[in-house]
């Protein structure tokens, strides 16, 4: 815009010397500035400077800072296979432990979280964080097709989870296993375990009638065998158990009631408590405010200078020729 401005400058200068004498076209002109106009058109140019400043949202005072805090840690397993989809639990198994893992995630306090999702294998959604808004950000975002492999291995679910704490010593840890119990690769008894050896409690929440329900296909029908049978999926509520209690945890049957919600509150209030380290990063502070002001002042001052001398003080003179 400068570089426009001066070309026009140019020109403007050029066609008026063809008028004549520049002296003598001053005289014939007395009221017009020569230096107003170019300080309106710097007033307008600063003010979009400080316009783009605002718009980019200057911020100040942000600080990290470690604190300490009193509570557990808790890695959640959550099952998301095709059976999870299963609506004997209403609206879906699946709906129903993410509505759980969320009213879980509300209740804790200075307690740290995160998320595992396994089918045929499993791998970590969320590493464990006391960021409770991201936990459920991405907890809204679990869909069984975030894994290809199908199937139900609940031991590889485990033993992920088992490595995704932190290093802290005397804090409570527990894994929350939340499945249908459909055990397709074994070796779940073994790594529970292996987690209570550890210090680790597993807590399984079987979700889901152990009469079994048929599984949506997605297009209005339910999924179907190699022999075109109906596929049932029934909660195996005898391996959840096994697996709970080689865990050194509780076994909760969740179904279209409150009750597993309330049990499993009550048995994470049991776990040890201890100190843990969390990153807190404080909020920022805008500074928009300052640079509005700023640009305010500059649009007034550009609206009240004007092009042309001001009539009512153009015969002041602050300072005298002498003759």
């Amino acid at each position: 815009m400068a570089i426009v401005r001066f070309v026009v400058w140019r020109q403007r200068r050029s066609k008026l010397r063809k008028f004549g004498d520049p002296e003598l076209l001053k005289q014939l002109m007395p009221d017009v500035s020569k230096y107003r106009p170019t300080v309106k058109f710097w007033l307008l140019m600063s003010a979009i400077a400080i316009l783009i400043c605002m718009i980019a949202r200057p911020q100040m005072g942000t600080k990290v800072s470690h604190e300490k805090r009193n509570g557990i840690e808790a890695i959640i397993a959550l099952d998301i296979s095709n059976s999870m989809m299963a609506e004997d639990v209403m609206p879906s198994r699946l709906a129903k432990s993410k509505l759980l893992v969320e009213n879980m995630v509300d209740h804790f306090n200075n307690d740290k979280v995160g998320l595992v999702v396994f089918a045929g294998d499993a791998f970590v959604q969320l590493p464990i964080t006391s960021d409770y808004v991201s936990a459920k950000m991405f907890l809204q975002n679990i869909e069984p097709s975030l894994i290809a492999t199908q199937g139900t291995d609940i031991a590889r679910a485990i033993t992920l989870s088992e490595s995704s704490f932190t290093q802290q010593d005397k804090v409570g840890k527990a894994i929350i296993v939340i499945t249908d119990g459909e055990d397709h690769e074994g070796g779940a008894l073994e790594a529970a375990k292996d987690a209570r050896k550890k210090g680790i409690n597993v807590f399984i929440l079987g979700v889901g009638d152990p009469k079994g329900a048929p599984i949506p296909d997605g297009n209005g029908g339910y999924l179907k065998d190699n022999t075109g049978q109906t596929v049932m999926s029934a909660l195996n509520e005898q391996m959840c158990q096994q697996i709970a209690e080689a865990g050194s945890g509780t076994y909760i049957h969740v179904d279209n009631t409150n009750e597993a919600q309330e049990k499993l509150n009550d048995e994470l209030t049991k776990l040890q408590s201890g100190e843990t380290n969390s990153v807190i990063f404080s909020e920022y502070n805008e500074q928009f405010q300052a640079f509005g002001l700023i640009l305010i002042f500059l649009l007034i001052a550009e609206i009240c200078v004007l092009e042309s001398k001001n009539p009512l003080v153009k015969n002041v003179r602050l300072f005298k020729k002498k003759k």
